[in-house]
């Protein structure tokens, strides 16, 4: 699977360039993205705009995936979904459940106030 990494000061850009997330490639994007949890800047954002379609398996991989970032207290959005794709988490049950932002900067806003929230409540 072809991806574009576009590391950030505060969290890290992932692009597929795939058209298509296939069940064949769980295995690859699990690594890849759960890599992260290990690093010194672990949140994720996951640009979607090459992504035409996903197989059902992979989108309920990548909701599992982001309850991963989030039990370990990281940020995990998703941004720049096609119809089709939403459509499909929409059917699924899974978009409310999933942080989805339309755009990249919608998805910094949100890890910005994460950031703020753990802050916070680590201060309590």
């Amino acid at each position: 699977m072809n991806v574009k990494i576009d590391t950030k000061e505060r969290f890290t850009v992932i692009t597929p360039e795939e058209a298509h997330l296939s069940v064949n490639m769980t295995d690859e994007l699990n690594q890849l993205l759960l890599g992260y949890l290990q690093k010194d800047i672990p949140h994720v954002v996951l640009k979607m705009d090459a992504v035409q379609s996903v197989d059902e398996a992979m989108a309920e991989n990548i909701a599992g995936i982001q309850q991963q970032f989030y039990e370990k207290n990281c940020s995990f959005v998703i941004c720049n979904l096609s119809r089709d794709v939403e459509q499909l988490l929409d059917r699924k049950e899974l978009l409310e459940i999933m942080n989805v932002t339309p755009s990249e900067s919608e998805a910094w806003d949100i890890l910005q106030m994460e950031e703020i929230e753990r802050e916070l409540l680590g201060d309590e």
